[in-house]
């Protein structure tokens, strides 16, 4: 939120695969994990080391494909790990729908999202972000009590007891809420044909629902180009030339585009750009620079969809073209030539004025005599 970095710089690697889900269950439903609210939300997170939450939606598809395998596993983890004789590890769930500030404090912008919360280490003090940890794994029954065991493993048994003598301090070390999630850095290129199009930046899951009242698309625009990247030491001696080429080159460079919430939510920011390209060319066919300029013009919008960032970009079919065209040294004689003469018929027609002058003012001086 303050256009920090917060982690290490993501690589684009293989596809990773699909989330796994568990099977339909037949049998009647189970219910493993404790329902989790604004009220008891806190006292849970500190009698647990571990407390692994699903802040889920019922309206979701991804929600309900995951709360047979979720109350299962939460109903395994409980029988290995009692919460009252060994209480290292439980597992539970938030309706969104009903809390909506318990998920509004903890940020859920997808459904479903599950967290793990380590007791008292919930905030870093470094960089001030999350020190809870997001699950990406597997969704089956299996996959989920493997981790869970994983996360089981390190802490002693004992830590649960401490925790249990110490339960008169819980009020006054109430975990702070959770601090405003961050953004994404994206650097690259798209190739396009040139045509009308747009380029749109949006949140998309094959495994999770997004909340669109969540969703912020405030965004700062480092770099925005169009064409092939110009170096530095052409643009400086097209510059030379033609001192305002290259002005709309980067026009949105540096701009801020921030929803302050004046709107709403499900506002998307639309950029509308019109490009027109230029092309420089020096010493008959050879081209120093093909550039792109372009104008833009931005907007608000309020939609019921997810909220996306906008870039609508048009190609002018008007294209600027400048050249540089040699001229030959006869036409370079021709013109000294013709300077040279000018001033002579120039000098001339002075040298006439002035003498028909004289002459005249001679005259009158000798008749004023007479």
């Amino acid at each position: 939120h303050n256009l920090r970095p917060t982690g290490s710089e993501f690589h684009s690697g293989p596809i990773s695969h699909d989330i796994k889900h568990g099977e339909e269950f037949d049998e009647e439903p189970v219910e493993g994990s404790v329902d989790l609210t604004a009220q008891n939300f806190d006292r849970y997170s500190h009698m647990h080391p571990i407390l692994v939450v699903n802040f889920f939606a019922p309206w979701c598809y991804w929600s309900n494909r995951l709360k047979p395998a979720w109350e299962k596993a939460a109903k395994i983890i409980r029988e290995r790990y009692d919460p009252e004789l060994d209480g290292r590890i439980l597992l539970g769930k938030v309706d969104c729908t009903q809390e909506p500030d318990l998920c509004r404090r903890n940020h859920i912008q997808g459904y479903p999202s599950i967290r793990i919360f380590r007791k008292g280490s919930d905030l870093r003090n470094d960089h001030g972000h999350h020190d809870h940890e997001s699950y990406y794994g597997d969704r089956d029954v299996d996959s989920l009590v493997k981790t869970m065991e994983d996360l089981v493993a390190p802490i002693p048994v004992e830590s649960h007891k401490m925790a249990l003598d110490d339960k008169s301090n819980m009020t006054q070390n109430t975990k702070r809420p959770a601090p405003s999630t961050g953004g994404c850095r994206i650097e690259g290129y798209v190739r396009v044909k040139k045509v009308p199009g747009n380029l749109i930046f949006s949140a998309r899951s094959g495994a999770h629902s997004f909340d669109s009242t969540q969703m912020n698309m405030s965004h700062v625009i480092s770099h925005l180009s169009f064409g092939r990247k110009i170096a530095p030491r052409a643009m400086s001696d097209v510059k030379r030339l033609i001192p305002y080429i290259g002005g709309s080159h980067d026009r949105l460079n540096g701009r801020s585009f921030i929803n302050h919430r004046d709107l709403g939510a499900n506002v998307t920011i639309e950029h509308y750009v019109q490009i027109v390209k230029t092309e420089v060319m020096v010493k008959g066919p050879h081209k120093l620079v093909e550039e792109y300029e372009y104008t833009a013009h931005s907007s608000l919008a309020e939609s019921v969809y997810i909220p996306v960032a906008k870039f609508h970009f048009e190609l002018s079919p008007m294209q600027v073209l400048i050249t540089e065209n040699p001229k030959s040294f006869s036409h370079f004689l021709t013109n000294v030539c013709a300077i040279i003469g000018g001033v002579f018929t120039v000098a001339g027609i002075l040298d006439s004025i002035l003498h028909n002058t004289f002459r005249l003012m001679k005259k009158v001086e000798l008749g004023k005599n007479f």
